[in-house]
């Protein structure tokens, strides 16, 4: 049984109580996680499932546009991606890229494109996907070459994307691409694509160690209307990192959702396993590797909240995000790996509870920011103040 005490904690209202146990019991009567052979396919229903249950409705900014409020909850985002995560990874792939996939909607969309796109997001009966990444341009998505050329009433799309999730299933792709107006992350604007625009393609399926729906996107003369561009041109760049700036902290939620469930089963395992005339948590190594677990568990959870709760008062979380997201993916990796070392054989058996959140958690130290690019982000915020002070200060001679 997982430890809800932390929805006690002062970052929470009662709401986000409510919120959670709700959607616990939802995913432990709905979900049954396992390595599907039609992953395409297992994507769609949970998207479906998720929207007809009303929790997509979280992932969407705007009542009027089928949002469960008017400004995403950062904190009920990251409830539902530990609760999901805990329970299937998919589930929560499927729950994060509908928010992220729509978010720069959310949030810079005319009252026409939220119209047209929003409540079928929150309703499930459309998949969002979010396309920045390139071939050359991951961790560094300013350097991006996707271009767009402007031409009379829209733009002109050539180039590529890659390692888009939902690509391939997706109704729509929020695209980002360079228009020239400046050099660099100043020259960029955002696009809504729909799937079935001519000149958009699939130019391949990529399969990873955790299946989801992942993809390469070509963009082949492909013509795009000044309807569908979103927000003013050349302020992509800033739109992708508002929208990233919303679900990153999520991203540390989910990892803990993995590492919580790592914790009870290893919990269940040591408790239940029998050795040496006891059971495995008998021993003083299995108990240190379990207080260790517990740590690691307990302190991702407390910087993911707060991150998620300064950001719902408003404040700028660049820091606290990156914290929270390189503690908690790191750790729950950490967690994890412990775990199957609890489990000995029966943990490398292939769709065994620790053996897939052993393939699940790896993608989470590297998709929205790297580990290494989180510790970069960290340094930088922590010597602003003092490098301004210092080049404010006059020269000693």
């Amino acid at each position: 049984m997982a430890d809800t005490s932390y929805r006690r904690w002062p970052f929470f209202e009662a709401r986000h109580a409510a919120f959670a146990e709700a959607l616990e019991q939802w995913a432990g009567a709905a979900l049954s996680p396992h390595d599907a052979t039609d992953v395409d396919q297992r994507c769609r229903t949970l998207v479906r499932q998720l929207g007809a249950a009303g929790w997509l409705r979280h992932a969407v900014g705007g009542v009027r546009h089928g949002g469960a409020s008017d400004v995403i909850d950062t904190r009920a985002i990251c409830l539902a991606r530990e609760t999901l995560a805990y329970h299937d990874g998919l589930a929560d792939f499927a729950f994060a890229m509908q928010g992220l996939g729509s978010g720069a909607i959310s949030l810079a969309g005319t009252e026409a494109q939220r119209a047209a796109y929003l409540p079928s997001v929150a309703a499930g009966t459309a998949i969002a996907a979010f396309a920045l990444s390139e071939p050359d341009s991951g961790s560094d998505a300013a350097s991006l070459q996707c271009a767009a050329r402007a031409e009379a009433g829209g733009y002109v799309l050539d180039g590529e994307k890659t390692w888009i999730s939902n690509g391939g299933i997706a109704d729509f792709y929020v695209v980002f691409a360079r228009t020239g107006e400046a050099p660099g992350s100043r020259g960029i604007t955002a696009f809504v694509v729909d799937a079935d625009t001519p000149g958009l393609s699939i130019s391949a399926r990529i399969d990873v160690m955790a299946p989801h729906p992942l993809a390469t996107l070509t963009f082949t003369n492909c013509r795009v209307p000044d309807s569908q561009r979103l927000g003013t041109a050349g302020e992509g760049f800033k739109l992708a990192m508002r929208t990233l700036d919303v679900f990153r902290t999520s991203v540390a939620a989910a990892a803990l959702g993995f590492a919580r469930r790592a914790l009870d089963e290893s919990v269940a395992r040591a408790t239940s396993r029998r050795m040496f005339g006891g059971v495995l948590a008998d021993l003083q190594l299995t108990q240190a590797s379990l207080a260790q677990m517990a740590m690691k568990v307990d302190s991702a959870a407390l910087l993911t909240y707060r991150a998620a709760w300064q950001r719902d008062q408003g404040e700028t979380v660049t820091r606290e995000a990156a914290m929270a997201k390189y503690v908690a993916t790191e750790g729950a990796q950490q967690v994890i790996d412990a775990a199957v070392q609890l489990w000995g054989g029966a943990g490398v058996v292939h769709d065994a509870p620790v053996e897939r959140l052993y393939r699940e958690i790896r993608a989470l130290r590297i998709y929205e920011g790297a580990s290494e690019v989180q510790q970069l982000i960290i340094a930088r915020e922590l010597l602003r103040e003092p490098r301004a002070a210092a080049a404010a200060a006059p020269i000693s001679r």
